[in-house]
């Protein structure tokens, strides 16, 4: 395009495919130079954060998991690990097991929608993942059996894998006995193999070569792969309690978007499965290890979108810590530990699929929630979202509209973005100045 020919382009895409939630892109261009780019969150605030002030906090729990119906027990143990930091609660043994099993059960079912049925169609050229089913109904069909496996963990310890109803301060209203656990071993050791297949599966696919030199941040705890409990850690050294989050980590409003910006220190960084394992490795298991070692795969990955990669290397992680968590399970002597309440703020951070959640509650003396703070990892990838996309589009430029907006859609799913929860995709439009 000539420098002189001042003109503006639009790309429009109504409604996102293969994300949760709404939103747009814009893109400004001199000459042939990207010269910004903002995520333009429009999807309405949802106010969770005031809908739980004045509420009691047996009621947080039900609460917080309509924030998102893919990862409602990350906002939930989240919740609950704050507020018992308010009343001194330490749950440990079985109760923490099933919650560390939980987890595992969301992180499958929520990594194997997006592996299989999110992203996949993007490497493998199928606008869906209903297309791709068409000619490759057994890939899809593991995929989905997948993510049936990680469900019916949810369903047996939460009471539904839909915003579970079980979880409560001090552990759950009902635990499950050890027969129950037991019954679900033999489809955790398919899916385990399942799970081997789907790394050597996506270690396969042609990526883009998009190298990049990220920020990463996640939780790391010294005896294992965290879930729910570690400090907070960054590629660059930083090393904090969760206490100390608000310190360094700092949301600010955009004008363009709905949902709030996170940012370390001023600048963008990095959350989730990427972020994850690259901080984790020394916790993979040697199955997980050896499967990405057969593959030539070595950590840490700095392409975005070997985050599909790094999502089935949780997947697998998550099946084989279930299948150890069953194995080892005895039922507690009471489903969850008896409260006494006391005053005071109580800020608790857990690995979310996609990322570190942090939630900080100020409970009354009645145990009625004085405030609230809610980050979601989404919220704190947008940044770095977008300067991804300030990279990856000036390879974008000469193409058609639908063409350019496709790969935009793709580097924005590399992160698996909540948008629902972030507003507290896709409208394409490059914006065209003369240089």
């Amino acid at each position: 395009m000539p420098e002189e020919n001042a003109r503006t382009r639009t790309i429009a895409v109504d409604m996102v495919a293969r994300v949760e939630g709404e939103g747009a892109l814009r893109v400004t261009v001199k000459g042939e130079t990207v010269q910004d780019v903002e995520l333009r969150i429009f999807e309405p605030p949802r106010f969770f954060e005031a809908f739980l002030r004045g509420r009691h906090y047996e009621e947080v729990p039900d609460i917080v998991a309509r924030i998102c119906g893919i990862c409602p027990v990350a906002y939930q143990m989240s919740a609950v690990h704050a507020i018992e930091q308010v009343f001194g609660l330490r749950v440990d043994g079985a109760i923490r097991d099933l919650r560390r099993l939980i987890y595992c059960g969301e992180w499958i079912e929520s990594h194997a929608l997006h592996v299989y049925m999110l992203q996949a169609p993007d490497f493998l050229g199928y606008e869906s993942g209903l297309a791709m089913a068409k000619d490759q109904a057994a890939v899809v069909t593991r995929g989905l059996r997948l993510k049936k496996a990680g469900n019916a963990i949810m369903t047996l310890l939460g009471g539904r894998s839909v915003h579970p109803v079980s979880v409560k301060v001090g552990g759950f209203s009902r635990v499950p006995l050890r027969r129950e656990l037991g019954a679900l071993k033999d489809e955790l050791l398919w899916a385990r193999d399942a799970a081997v297949e789907t790394v050597r599966w996506v270690a396969d696919f042609d990526y883009p070569d998009f190298a990049l030199d990220y920020h990463c941040v996640a939780l790391r705890h010294p005896d294992e792969y965290p879930f729910n409990e570690g400090q907070i850690v960054a590629s660059s050294g930083l090393q904090i309690t969760v206490s100390e989050f608000e310190q360094h980590f700092i949301e600010h409003q955009v004008a363009y978007s709905n949902a709030l910006h996170c940012t370390l220190q001023g600048s963008s960084y990095l959350v989730g499965p990427l972020a994850r394992l690259n901080l984790n490795q020394g916790h993979l298991t040697p199955l997980a290890r050896q499967v990405l070692a057969d593959r030539r795969i070595e950590l840490p990955l700095r392409n975005p979108f070997h985050g599909i990669i790094a999502r089935s290397v949780e997947i697998l992680y998550a099946l084989e810590e279930s299948l150890q968590l069953i194995e080892r399970y005895e039922p507690p002597p009471e489903p969850a530990l008896p409260v006494v309440l006391r005053p005071g703020t109580g800020m608790a951070c857990t690995e979310a699929p996609r990322g570190i959640l942090y939630h900080r509650y100020e409970v009354a003396g009645d145990g009625v929630i004085r405030d609230v703070k809610i980050v979601p990892p989404t919220s704190q990838n947008q940044a770095r979202i977008e300067q991804d996309l300030r990279l990856f589009m000036p390879r974008l430029l000469r193409l058609p509209d639908k063409e350019a907006a496709l790969g935009c859609e793709r580097v924005i799913r590399c992160y698996d973005p909540c948008i629902s929860c972030a507003t507290h995709f896709l409208n394409l439009e490059i914006r065209r100045e003369s240089a």
